[in-house]
């Protein structure tokens, strides 16, 4: 799988809000790259997860893994979902209530291995909590759950859908760092839906910019929105997405709650405690914005 190449080139009809549309995806990923998928509701993110996963069945097209072939619409292939070895996570996490921590993580494997899953525990600090039940976990131990169980397959693909989306701002930037961490332990590919761009700059190596059923961009986020759509309106709060090293001052990149995007300089003493990630209150004194951590 290291070499693989994931090659995507699938159509289904959809019904959104804005009436009937066509998903028609065609796209090559190289594997263990963490590409998020980014565009509005409705624009078919989802569903394409879910095809590539074995839960939707394109209308026609293929899906290729390196050397294996998952779907053919022309060749009548259709790979049932339990061979093609991916690991999903859900918005709603969809662990089983009557099972422990432990067990939901085990679940995720074929052949139980106690030491990958006692390393999967330890990893995402779930050790302590391995005889609870879900119900008596934090929205964020779920998502840990969720995560760990997705790994235990050793999977080929990692898709996740929204899986923030329900968590409140603190424990989001917390379980970002446990999906870079997911990534990083598995070094599969891993596939995100996100509509929060400061999320897609905090986690994309690519992202996959998606509207109305087609690509409209995949590349670095800096190349897809940063030199495209830098908006001059400065917005009251948001998240410092990249800071950037000029001459005589610094740049920050800063994505407010409404996804717009905005530079402001600053200079040493203004950043001294700012770091990616943080939240952060910007305001203009005469014509010079200034930005005051919250």
């Amino acid at each position: 799988m290291e070499n693989d190449i994931i090659e995507l080139d699938v159509q289904k009809e959809l019904v959104s809000a804005y009436g009937r549309m066509v998903l028609s995806i065609q796209i090559s990923i190289s594997a263990g790259e963490l590409v998020v998928l980014f565009g509005e509701s409705g624009a078919g993110k989802t569903t394409l997860l879910r095809m590539i996963a074995g839960l939707t069945t394109p209308d026609n097209g293929t899906i290729k893994v390196g050397d294996e072939v998952w779907f053919s619409s022309a060749r009548g292939i259709n790979m049932p979902p339990q061979k093609r070895n991916i690991g999903f996570v859900f918005q709603d996490y969809a662990l089983f209530p009557n099972m422990s921590v432990y067990n939901n993580v085990a679940y995720g494997q074929k052949d139980r291995d106690k030491i990958f899953i006692d390393e999967l525990l330890q990893n995402f600090g779930l050790t302590e909590f391995a005889n609870r039940k879900p119900e008596k976990l934090s929205g964020g131990q779920k998502q840990r759950v969720a995560l760990a169980r997705a790994l235990a397959r050793k999977p080929k693909f990692m898709l996740l859908d929204e899986p923030l989306s329900a968590l409140d701002a603190g424990i989001r930037t917390s379980l970002q760092n446990e999906i870079l961490k997911a990534h990083s332990i598995s070094n599969t590919t891993t596939l995100l839906v996100s509509h929060d761009l400061a999320e897609v700059f905090r986690l994309a190596q690519k992202v996959m910019l998606i509207q109305d059923g087609k690509i409209k961009g995949f590349g670095r986020p800096d190349d897809i929105f940063i030199n495209n759509q830098i908006s001059g309106k400065v917005q009251i709060t948001g998240t410092i997405v990249k800071i950037e090293t000029q001459d005589t001052f610094y740049l920050l990149t800063v994505v407010t709650g409404m996804n717009q995007i905005i530079k402001v300089t600053a200079f040493e003493s203004d950043i001294a405690e700012l770091t990616e990630g943080d939240r952060v209150m910007v305001f203009s004194k005469a014509f010079n914005p200034l930005v005051m951590k919250l």
